[in-house]
């Protein structure tokens, strides 16, 4: 055991410089070549050092990981994917696994390695797809191991389907303090319905906390996976990564060896490059590519060159050829996202598959927004920064819009409110614009009289009452795990938003689970905050899509001194329409400067005023100047000043303040 110990405190001594070794970190080998850093071993320090890989087994896998390159057989390819609720420690063990595999130097190293943008480990998110290739040797035998990062919200869903339709298998990584949350489920069930191998991995059991027991027994429950060989493993002090290695080559299939067939590759991710065009990612299912081919979009028909192709290990490598089984990327001059979208297959020009690969879809916007410049001036700005994102970014859609109140801005749609948060900050963040955001809206289906169905997702372009027939609203259907403490707020939370209760599954003794059906306009909002105030942050929720119902849905307006004002008007259903209405007026109040005229500021259906304030005249006071005498002489003063009043208000105009705005706008998001 001494001998042990001082051989590791040599190790992770200090090694003094050569005096000739100048600003070099390490002295020169016998040979005159400079030295390589001695590897260090993925030991950790402390109580758990006996459970890590011994230092000779990560340094040979680290020397292994050097020769990414090298192919390897069919055979011998693992494509994996990792599924994780927010801040399970997903990225922390993709670290771990880039560490000991050798694909990331330690020095290079950092925490969320893949994930690049500030917003991402501001948040702790994983926003953009990533893909490494990791090179690992079990017995002598080097296999190529492909992990795919993918994004684990519900916003990202379309894009997290196919990433795992890329790969065989998947780490199933749940918190050993926390247990199963609902979008660890949602992403199981998308990994069942593409065939995916899982491995149930118990992460985090060096937390005083941790019950990997209960948390084992309750994925055996809730999913049905059998955990009697789970790994436990804690990716921040490096516990059980090896094991996780063995089993991605031991329990994950191979790919089918389909080289031979026309040439079909899956883009799971593209992102724009400047200098280079568009940057698509792939996954090489039938057949195999090189550089220099002729290719074909299969979706939209288009036509390119494979001016370049790699491996991502995580940094682009290029290579000549790729074949079945391999993840990679492709550079072909491609000026827009767009036409190298995720899900579509790539095949070769002059030998075209038979059938794309099955799956694809063009992504949708959910929720709409308007974004406005604070600053007219800022216009253009906006408009080049939206198109810039929209370079990376093909679900972003955006139209101009203007506003008597807040002057010209953009209509924007999104995936989801994510999408729409991480698009908004990265304008503020990137391009220093300071922007006014309207309450988020959905897109309602307007059944008019004469037959047609329009879309509508702005309140302005809502048909006149006598032109519609009827108005269908998105429903979804909302999965909220919770402990049975917190299940009576969570379920009033959901009937106050005209939810439909479906059913409650107990999934295990202390935890339930509760399905309902709600309409997405009524979860744009502050559901989420409301539903991690109401259980104290231990609730978590998943929500998909079902469908168009017809709703009771109005039209309702802001009339200030009887003139609309378009930009505070809003679609809400008949029975929130006289406290919504009442919330706004009420507040318009107290923002609006009084003026030399009585204001009435009302909200309406139609014609029909259902809530109603007023803000008094600045009025003088003209009867100073009577120290008394006859009624009548006063009269007269005040009918004078009441007709100055009367013409003044025919006339004049109420000019509402920005911050006005900006407040009544944060006050539509609260209460619609």
């Amino acid at each position: 055991m001494a001998t042990a110990t001082a051989s590791r405190l040599a190790v992770l001594a200090p090694r003094p410089l050569a005096p000739s070794a100048g600003r070099r970190r390490h002295a020169p080998a016998p040979g005159g070549a400079p030295s390589r850093p001695r590897a260090l071993s993925a030991a950790p320090r402390g109580r758990v050092l006996c459970l890590a890989a011994p230092a000779s087994a990560a340094a040979s896998t680290t020397d292994a990981g050097q020769d990414r390159l090298q192919k390897v057989p069919i055979s011998n390819i693992r494509n994996f994917c990792i599924i994780a609720h927010i801040d399970h420690g997903k990225s922390t063990l993709a670290d771990k696994l880039l560490e000991l595999t050798g694909t990331v130097q330690k020095r290079e190293m950092k925490e969320q390695f893949l994930d690049n943008m500030d917003l991402e480990r501001e948040r702790g998110i994983t926003i953009k797809l990533q893909a490494a290739r990791m090179r690992y040797v079990v017995n002598k035998e080097p296999y190529c191991l492909n992990l795919i990062d993918t994004p684990g919200h519900v916003d990202f869903s379309y894009e997290v389907s196919r990433s795992l339709a890329a790969c065989e298998g998947a780490l199933l990584v749940v918190d050993a303090s926390q247990g199963v949350e609902a979008q660890t489920l949602a992403n199981v069930y998308l990994a069942l319905e593409n065939n995916l191998e899982i491995i149930p991995v118990l992460n985090k059991i060096d937390l005083p906390g941790a019950e990997p027991d209960r948390v084992a027994q309750e994925i055996e429950e809730i999913i049905g996976l059998d955990c009697s060989d789970a790994i436990r493993c804690s990716a921040k002090e490096g516990i059980g990564i090896t094991e996780i290695l063995d089993a991605l080559v031991t329990k994950i299939p191979p790919p089918k060896d389909t080289s031979k067939d026309p040439l079909r590759a899956l883009i799971f991710d593209s992102y724009y490059d400047p200098y280079r065009g568009v940057i698509a990612y792939f996954r090489v299912i039938d057949g195999s590519i090189k550089k220099g081919d002729k290719i074909c979009f299969m979706a939209n028909g288009k036509e390119y060159v494979a001016d370049e192709i790699g491996v991502l290990s995580p940094n682009q490598m290029q290579v000549d050829e790729l074949y079945a089984g391999e993840v990679g990327y492709l550079s072909a001059s491609i000026r827009s996202v767009a036409d190298a979208r995720v899900g579509d297959t790539i095949t070769h020009y002059s030998k075209k598959a038979a059938a794309a690969l099955p799956g694809y879809s063009e992504a949708t916007p959910m929720v709409f927004c308007g974004l406005f410049p604070i600053d007219a001036d800022q216009f253009e700005e906006l408009r080049e920064a939206l198109e810039k994102l929209q370079l990376n970014d093909a679900a972003l859609k955006f139209e101009p819009e203007s506003s008597s109140a807040m002057g010209f801005g953009f209509r924007c749609g999104f995936l989801g409110l994510l999408h729409m948060e991480i698009v908004q900050e990265r304008l503020e963040r990137e391009y220093n614009l300071n922007l006014i955001i309207t309450a988020p809206s959905v897109v309602y289906r307007v059944n008019c009289a004469d037959g047609e169905t329009v879309e509508c997702s702005n309140p302005s372009l809502l048909p006149e009452p006598g032109k519609r027939r009827s108005i269908e609203e998105p429903y979804v259907k909302i999965e909220m795990l919770t402990p049975k403490d917190y299940i009576g707020p969570i379920m009033e939370l959901a009937q106050d938003r005209r939810g439909e209760f479906k059913e409650m599954i107990f999934i295990t003794e202390s935890r339930a689970k509760i399905i309902y059906e709600l309409p997405l306009a009524e979860m744009v909002g502050d559901f989420f905050d409301q539903l991690k105030s109401r259980s104290k942050g231990y609730a978590s929720m998943e929500y998909s899509l079902v469908g168009y119902r017809e709703s009771q849905l109005v039209k309702l307006d802001i009339q200030i001194n009887a003139e609309p004002v378009e930009a505070l008007s809003t679609i809400v259903h008949r029975d929130k329409a006289y406290s919504v209405g009442r919330a706004l007026t009420q507040k318009l109040k107290e923002l609006i400067p009084r003026q030399m005229f009585k204001v009435p500021i009302q909200a309406c259906i139609g014609t029909k005023v259902i809530a109603s304030e007023a803000l008094s005249a600045i009025r003088k006071d003209v009867l100073s100047k009577c120290y008394g005498g006859d009624i009548t002489r006063k009269k007269k003063l005040l009918k004078k000043q009441a007709e100055g009043k009367k013409r003044m208000k025919a006339i004049g105009r109420v000019d509402v303040p920005q911050e006005a705005f900006m407040a009544v706008l944060k006050l539509e998001k609260e209460v619609l």
